[in-house]
């Protein structure tokens, strides 16, 4: 590295510039906008010094302007700690050290600064597009190193040297990622600053909710079976589920485990499957109705919703088994049925006047009560729609009667509000229905349009009882998909539409790619680690052994560079072997060039002794000098001086 004292060039300050852009533009969307646009400000008062060659501002000034957007970050977010403040604080002092580009050692610090603000992208968010920019910006970066200690290459070949740097660590770089003992859960696994927006079911659940909802496109989770994917009929992914109702909305009253194994037994042959869930911020888990199995630090509430000890706020795998079929709750405890009955004391007369009937013509009878709710549901001639009219007080009387249109929680809502009417208890259940199998990769994706809502009755001698009173009115929602379902004419989100095959096409490709950096990359656990080890002959890895594959690995690969190295600087240099070919020819007539003497030196010694071919030689020295010595070589340079030496002959 070049002294430290010496100072910043132009050619230099412009490569920390744009090194300083690459690293914070990523960062725009987490930062204030008033930061956005101070970085921006400073960025192009650092681009006019430069281009003005001005005078850099006073130490004093740069005091403020550092006290002042410490000061604007910290009444931004209370606190100088945490993920975003830590970010905000990073880019106020990079933009601000441009300021101060005196000597080498602060383009240096500059450089340094910007690799950690790479590294703050992964805080936020470790996609794909985020690691190729990173990449990019690291290359910038370290090519920016290379600037400051020697700015006279031309741009692209200094981030050709730069490159050829990364590509010589990058097996380094694969080595330790595969083979360093890892933790668990992310590096940056930081507390979060606050509540990430994140779209997902919610703990209640009122008319049009869920209808929002299937606007979006977004993933909930992945599915990776076992073997054979169930039937879409079968596909009901268990999550929250509502027994308490006030009136309008519905919302879940378990939030703490009650069994740490599950409390009833299954019939028919279980179903294996693994499933990747992405971040919603809430502590519930979805499963294939029924769980057979229950995740590590999990369990299960007394209404069989399995739950997280944490809320998922990372990206979280877990293997998982299903009965399909299954006897649950046959011995309900009493106050989980009271709590099934329950209703508020007036509100939506004809449904009760209704149900009142069934009761009085069944009795007891719970089975018979269910069979004439799905009877009478069916007869309604109700629409399913993404774009419900608004109810008023007496939702269920107006839903049924009135304006017949709703969705999948209007079904549910109303079923169970009549059956609770007519004195079987019931409950409802939301979570996911269905899901589509990308043929890439065979994973099955389940997406927050599959959002779904039905509902669970209480018979006696059978136990709980799923009934979906959608498929009564609108059986393609559950048989086929959302699509299906819904009218034509209602907007559908993008990714849901099925009439554009190319369309569904780019989306496997893309969530295969994407589906399998989650896998393996983000998703590189101690699990996998040792999964992988195992399948290289490591079947009971530690430390002890890790360190020592790692080490002659890590020495294997350091050896191959050194003799690739060693390889490469014996090959002599284009000019030089030119330069040696027209020595030689005038070694033959009597003139040596000596190892210590520079080529202008030589050329007006030679030049004394062969005066006819003195024009010549001055010429080919100087090209040579201007080559071996100059700030860089011009195209056209070498090939110019072979021309000349070719042409030489004394």
């Amino acid at each position: 590295m070049a002294r430290t004292n010496r100072p910043v060039s132009r050619r230099q300050a412009w490569w920390l510039l744009a090194t300083a852009l690459a690293a914070s533009l990523p960062l725009a969307p987490q930062v204030p906008l008033w930061l956005s646009l101070a970085a921006g400000a400073v960025f192009s008062w650092r681009a006019a010094l430069t281009w003005r060659q001005w005078h850099l501002p006073p130490r004093w000034l740069l005091v403020l302007l550092v006290i002042a957007g410490t000061v604007g970050v910290f009444l931004q977010y209370r606190t100088t700690m945490g993920r975003t403040p830590g970010i905000a604080l990073l880019v106020v002092f990079l933009s601000l050290k441009l300021l101060e580009l005196r000597a080498a050692r602060d383009a240096v610090a500059t450089a340094l600064l910007c690799y950690f603000l790479v590294l703050g992208q992964f805080l936020f968010t470790q996609t794909i597009p985020t690691a190729l920019l990173a990449c990019l910006t690291v290359l910038i970066t370290t090519a920016t190193l290379l600037a400051a200690s020697d700015d006279r290459p031309q741009p692209l070949l200094q981030l050709r040297r730069a490159g050829l740097m990364l590509a010589q660590a990058l097996p380094f770089m694969l080595l330790l990622f595969l083979l360093f003992p890892r933790v668990q859960g992310p590096l940056w696994g930081i507390p979060q600053d606050r509540i990430s927006a994140v779209s997902g079911l919610s703990d209640t659940m009122s008319p049009g909710s869920i209808a929002l909802l299937s606007q979006s496109d977004a993933i909930a989770f992945r599915v990776q079976f076992k073997g054979t994917v169930p039937p879409q009929s079968e596909l009901y992914w268990r999550g929250p589920v509502m027994p308490s109702f006030d009136g309008r909305s519905w919302r879940v009253r378990q939030t703490l485990g009650a069994y740490t194994e599950v409390p009833y037994s299954g019939i028919g042959a279980a179903v294996d499957y693994e499933v990747t869930l992405e971040p919603h911020g809430k502590f519930w888990l979805f499963a294939l109705e029924l769980p057979a199995t229950l995740p590590a630090d999990s369990a299960l509430t007394s209404d069989y919703q399995p739950i997280a000890r944490q809320a998922v706020r990372n990206r979280m795998r877990y293997a998982q088994r299903a009965w399909p079929e299954a006897i649950a709750g046959i011995n309900e405890a009493s106050s989980i049925l009271r709590e099934a009955l329950a209703l508020p004391r007036d509100g939506n007369p004809r449904m009760r006047a209704i149900a009142a009937g069934w009761r009085a013509q069944h009795g007891d009878d719970g089975a018979a009560i269910l069979a004439t709710a799905e009877t009478f549901f069916g007869q309604q001639l109700l629409i399913y729609t993404l774009n419900p009219p608004l109810l008023g007080a007496d939702i269920v009387d107006e839903f049924l009667f009135d304006t017949k249109r709703g969705f999948c929680e209007h079904f549910a809502a109303a079923f169970v509000f009549a059956l609770r009417a007519a004195g079987v208890p019931a409950r409802v259940v939301a979570g996911y229905q269905g899901g589509e199998v990308n043929p890439v990769d065979g994973y099955l994706v389940v997406r927050q349009y599959d959002a779904h809502a039905w509902a669970e009755a209480w018979i006696a001698g059978r136990g709980w009882v799923r009934i979906d009173p959608t498929a009564i009115s609108a059986p393609s929602r559950i048989n086929s998909n959302l699509a299906s379902a819904v009218p034509t004419e209602e907007g559908l989100p993008f990714l849901a539409r099925s009439d554009l095959a190319w369309l569904r096409e780019v989306r496997y490709r893309l969530d295969a790619v994407t589906n399998g950096w989650n896998q393996w990359v983000l998703g590189y656990n101690p699990q996998r680690q040792r999964d992988l080890l195992a399948g290289l002959g490591m079947n009971e890895p530690d430390w002890r052994s890790m360190t020592a594959v790692l080490s002659v690995l890590c020495g294997g690969v350091m050896l191959g560079l050194t003799v690739w190295i060693l390889r490469n600087r014996l090959r002599v240099d284009p000019a030089l072997a030119a330069w040696r070919r027209f020595t030689a020819r005038l070694a033959r007539r009597g003139i040596v060039w000596q190892p210590w003497e520079g080529p202008l030196a030589f050329a007006e010694r030679a030049a004394g002794q062969a005066p006819r071919h003195a024009k010549s030689i001055v010429e080919i020295a100087t090209l040579y000098a201007r080559m071996r010595y100059g700030p860089a070589p011009q195209a056209g340079d070498l090939l110019q001086l072979k021309q000349k030496i070719a042409a030489f002959h004394p």
